[in-house]
């Protein structure tokens, strides 16, 4: 009889800490849905457990899923509301869902609860930042942040954002209407390239130009479309951190060369996480366009803009790869992941090297050729920490070994699988590494050993209450005893 959830709580304990564990490792190396499935095992065990909820609810911020992000913040919140994790992690979900009103009451909330944690104070100068380059001069707006805010809670209230807040403000001068402070704005920020685009853009309407090639050979359609790209990058940066374009800089040029440096070191991350968010939803069109407008642009800086330059261009050649990928061009993704691993060799970084390693692998995989993607994972096993991204690594390269019917070497990462699944709690890769230790032992004829193994995944089988698992453990099982009995 398979075991309750209760009675697995019960029995261990200790399995819930390593489960967090493992979610912030992976949360940390950006293995969004890995991490995100880690921290959902735990939660189904035990759903109010508010560690868990945050760090799911930092996977959902990171794969564009806001709603689900707000509502494990929320949840966080349920039975304290002065939680003060969950009170930064609600401000900063409302941040990234452009309700900058409501971020900014969340960071004040969290700064009278916890004043020393410097995450609110930074928190709060984000949001008024934001609001400012939204709605114009933040000095001309006060803020009130005293008196019952508990009204913040209500679904409603947070659907009507601006009408809610406009309760809590008092305007102590008249502004120009926003639509006219919004065009005045993009027209400072983008001198000439409104122009520049609208001319590309009648450019590429010209059929029998676009057929045209340069004496290199390049379209000349293509040509232009990497410069739109490029353009519509420059401007949506330009928007997003309020850059100076560089026609309009003004004489001062130190100082507006400084604030442009900083301006650019802090827009990577965000863009890299909206390239990912784009294609974690399925839009990997939206993804590839983004991706490679904003490495065109940061190839054109230089070292002072972007002190981790080399690190940055790997990652975006690793999206670049990854939405090629998705879109089935693999000879074109195999390049972009090559120039991610020359430059995290350069950069002597080892987890961005294992990154690369592993996306080169999954896309030689995916091609079919397993014998490369095996080499390649080979040389990823010394960059991977003990856990269970190390029990997946080895199971693949046991699992291509089976695809090519080199049933020893299956066996032999069988084997590592296995002993690597024996150090973490997870139930799910225990019987993985067992199924594949006893699909090796069948090729290789050893049929009771064979036996052995697949009741061994059945006991993880039935300890996960997965019936498909189990039911396909059982047939198989069958068929390994029947070699016995003949």
């Amino acid at each position: 009889m398979s075991e309750t959830r209760e009675d697995l709580q019960q029995k261990r304990p200790q399995s819930f800490s390593t489960l967090v564990s493992a979610g912030k490792q992976l949360l940390h190396k950006r293995e969004y849905r890995r991490a995100q499935s880690s921290f959902t095992a735990i939660l189904d065990l035990k759903p109010e457990d508010k560690e868990c909820l945050i760090g799911r609810s930092n996977c959902y911020l990171n794969t564009g899923q806001l709603q689900n992000a707000l509502r494990d913040a929320e949840l966080s919140l349920k039975h304290d509301k002065s939680f003060p994790e969950g009170v930064y992690q609600k401000a900063k979900v409302l941040f990234y869902m452009g309700e900058f009103e409501f971020s900014l009451v969340f960071y004040h909330r969290g700064q009278s609860i916890r004043t020393q944690m410097q995450c609110f104070t930074l928190g709060i100068k984000k949001a008024q930042e934001a609001i400012k380059n939204a709605v114009g001069d933040s000095t001309n707006v006060k803020l009130k942040v005293g008196g019952d805010l508990s009204f913040l809670e209500n679904e409603e209230a947070r659907l009507r954002p601006i009408s809610v807040v406009e309760n809590l403000m008092e305007e102590e001068k008249n502004e120009a209407p926003k639509s006219f402070r919004i065009e005045k704005a993009t027209k400072h920020l983008m001198g000439d390239f409104v122009d520049h685009k609208k001319f590309l853009e009648d450019l590429m309407k010209d059929e029998d130009l676009m057929k045209e090639k340069t004496k290199s050979g390049e379209q000349v359609q293509d040509i232009i479309q990497d410069s739109l790209v490029s353009i519509e990058t420059y401007i949506e940066i330009c928007n997003q951190e309020n850059i100076v374009a560089p026609q309009e800089k003004k004489p001062q040029h130190q100082e507006v060369k400084h604030s442009t440096t900083s301006k650019f070191k802090e827009f990577p991350l965000k863009t890299l996480r909206e390239i990912d968010a784009a294609l974690e939803s399925g839009n990997a069109e939206n993804s590839l366009k983004k991706a490679k407008g904003v490495l065109k642009f940061v190839e054109r800086r230089s070292k002072t803009e972007f002190p981790h330059k080399k690190l940055l261009l790997g990652s975006l050649h690793s999206s670049i790869g990854n939405a090629l990928l998705y879109q089935g061009e693999l000879d074109k993704a195999l390049e972009h992941h090559q120039k991610e691993l020359d430059l995290a060799e350069q950069c002597k970084l080892p987890e961005a090297k294992s990154r690369a390693l592993d996306n080169l692998g999954q896309t030689y995989a995916q091609s079919g050729n397993f014998a490369e993607a095996i080499e390649l994972w080979k040389k990823r096993i010394p960059l991977v920490p003990s856990g269970l991204e190390k029990v997946w690594l080895l199971h693949e390269i046991g699992c291509f070994y089976l695809q090519l019917h080199r049933y020893e070497e299956a066996k032999e990462y069988a084997i590592l699988s296995v002993a690597e699944a024996a150090e973490i709690p997870d139930v799910k890769w225990k019987m993985n590494a067992s199924v594949l230790m006893a699909q090796s032992e069948l090729r290789l004829g050893n049929f009771k050993s064979s036996v052995s193994h697949f009741e061994t995944a059945l006991v993880h089988a039935r300890l996960q209450d997965d019936d498909s698992a189990l039911n396909a453990i059982q047939k198989a099982l069958e068929e390994a005893k029947q070699h016995i009995r003949k």
